[in-house]
């Protein structure tokens, strides 16, 4: 149902799509948004479509995981590709924790010719950064 949804706001692009996710996301978990940078430019509709469904798994780990008070964005596109950044000051989950949240992100940057990371700092937070190549966008 909610893949229906995504693709019908599609057109509105990847920042204004973000944009809204976030700003409800906020709004219901009571965890402050702090937006970094979202992309200016046309991002195609497969990585949209796919950082954008990354992007929820990752609010969704916070939120049932991370004990966050803060997430901060990032979503930048450049002549080198795009770039996902999200970081949190949670507790910087244990191994075990959120596994399947991340097996989802990594699938859906995978699926479009990206890699992602995830960095755990028990205590202090949790950081994801996404990349895709600009040949990987441009296919």
């Amino acid at each position: 149902m909610e893949r229906l949804e995504e693709q019908s706001h599609e057109a509105e692009g990847l920042a204004r799509m973000l944009e809204k996710l976030l700003e409800d996301w906020s709004a219901r978990s009571g965890i402050a948004v702090e937006i970094w940078a979202l992309p200016k430019g046309d991002v195609p509709g497969l990585a949209t479509r796919n950082v954008f469904a990354a992007v929820q798994e990752a609010l969704a780990g916070i939120e049932r995981h991370g004990r966050a008070r803060t997430v901060s964005i990032a979503a930048t596109l450049a002549a080198s590709g795009l770039r996902l950044t999200v970081s949190d000051d949670g507790d910087g989950l244990a191994d075990g924790q959120a596994d399947r949240e991340v097996a989802v992100m990594k699938a859906c940057f995978a699926e479009i010719g990206g890699e992602l990371t995830v960095n755990r700092v028990p205590g202090e937070g949790s950081t994801i950064t996404g990349i895709v190549p600009a040949r990987a966008l441009r296919s």
